[in-house]
């Protein structure tokens, strides 16, 4: 059986990454043009073709992958691909979306006979690059089992949770820890440079200790090192997939305090001004320092 032919939408931090490894293992591969045309250029070079429009790259591709900020811009990516998706053909989506989005994306395409899985990520664009993401999949048995020798080439863990949006529910669960270890950090830090204890101090009683951890390390990759790319996710992104985990809460009829306490924490950070939104995670500890009249 012939290899799948992949089309790929949102070759950037994460995106370039994965596009490599399936290069790499010998799929097909088309590309459309991202506003950051290097990474573009980079496949290009490593035998990708570009497609024109998302219609063109349809027509040549039986999986497509789609990494994209959320919701809103993957159902208008969907949109225009489906007038000529090949039957059978499966839209992956690689975003951490809304997962009521995912299901009714899926929902539609199966009204023209095509499938949906998304597979959001875990990791860091270091670990995209070297093939050792890890990715949560939901998706039907069958689709999955269609999917994993293509998702193996870029994941080292790969788990299939179940039906279409669980992967994107467990995706939202996973970054509630993640970003609430962050708010958590930047607030522990504040506090503790306000009673006389230094950000290198506290560090050297933290690592290695039952507190270490891997996030920990990347985030104190900023906070001691200064290391501004230590972890490349922006608080505006950050700040939408908790409105995401906070609309998954609502729906559940769940009442979230500590997940709307984390979004407070970054919602004040995006809305300040300046490049706030833009700055990565761990450059929230710089702001709760400021508001606490905190001097570094």
């Amino acid at each position: 059986m012939s290899k799948e032919r992949i089309g790929f939408v949102g070759v950037g931090l994460m995106g370039h990454g994965i596009a490599k490894n399936l290069l790499k293992n010998g799929y097909p591969l088309t590309l459309i043009a991202h506003k950051n045309r290097a990474p573009m250029e980079d496949l290009l070079a490593q035998g990708a073709q570009e497609a024109k429009s998302l219609s063109d790259l349809a027509i040549q591709s039986t999986v497509i992958h789609i990494c994209a900020p959320g919701s809103p811009q993957v159902e208008a990516i969907v949109e225009e691909l489906l007038p000529t998706l090949s039957e059978e053909a499966v839209v992956v989506d690689c975003s951490t979306s809304n997962p009521n989005s995912t299901v009714a994306l899926a929902k539609q395409l199966k009204t023209r006979g095509c499938h949906m899985a998304d597979a959001p990520l875990g990791g860091t664009p270091v670990q995209a690059e070297a093939g050792e993401l890890a990715t949560m999949v939901g998706a039907d048995e069958h689709v999955f089992e269609r999917l994993l020798p293509v998702f193996q080439t870029w994941a080292k863990s790969v788990v299939h949770l179940g039906q279409i949006g669980s992967g994107h529910k467990m995706k939202l669960l996973n970054n509630f820890l993640s970003l609430g270890y962050a708010a958590l950090y930047s607030e522990a830090l504040a506090l503790s440079e306000k009673v006389g204890i230094s950000t290198e101090q506290f560090d050297s009683v933290i690592r290695g200790s039952r507190m270490d951890c891997g996030f920990y390390q990347t985030f104190m990759g900023y906070a001691v090192e200064g290391n501004r790319d230590s972890h490349k996710f922006t608080m505006k992104n950050a700040l939408k997939d908790l409105r995401y985990l906070e609309a998954m809460a609502d729906e559940a009829a769940m009442a979230n305090p500590i997940g709307n306490a984390i979004k407070n924490s970054f919602a004040m950070a995006c809305s300040a001004g300046g490049d706030g939104a833009e700055d990565y995670v761990p450059h929230l500890v710089d702001f709760v320092a400021q508001r606490n009249g905190v001097n570094k």
